[in-house]
């Protein structure tokens, strides 16, 4: 598994920080699509899926939650996101689901391909029968 925490660019001042990012600087692709997550109600699960080509950036810019990586044994690695100026890198082909939102969180997530349904792997089964094949 490939996914990993980029540390962002922190400017500390009395006023208040700020974080920046820069494709090729702090992310491994170029931005094509930007969305965020927001309001989910308690106890819910984001997510549930893979994608073929699409590379993805997942920041807490507020609040907390948990991207939980499964592998294709079926092995868990939850990455607790809780600071804006860190985001979780997730490659192409790599299944995850988001859980455990914090009131208020509020999730951005960027990607390195505009929106194409066709692009989803939504049956892990099938993910890990293209990992065996490789």
């Amino acid at each position: 598994m490939n996914c990993k925490i980029i540390n962002l660019p922190k400017i500390t001042d009395p006023r208040g920080n700020l974080t920046f990012l820069e494709e090729f600087n702090q992310l491994p692709f170029e931005i094509k699509r930007v969305f965020w997550t927001y309001d989910v109600p308690g106890g819910e699960k984001r997510g549930g899926h893979a994608y073929f080509k699409q590379d993805e950036l997942i920041i807490a810019l507020s609040g907390s939650f948990d991207v939980v990586i499964t592998d294709f044994k079926g092995k868990l690695t939850t990455y607790s996101l809780n600071r804006s100026n860190y985001g979780l890198y997730i490659p192409a082909k790599t299944w995850r689901h988001i859980e455990n939102f914090s009131t208020n969180a509020f999730g951005l997530h960027l990607s390195s391909s505009t929106y194409n349904e066709d692009d989803y792997i939504r049956n892990f089964q099938y993910l890990s029968q293209l990992e065996n094949e490789s």
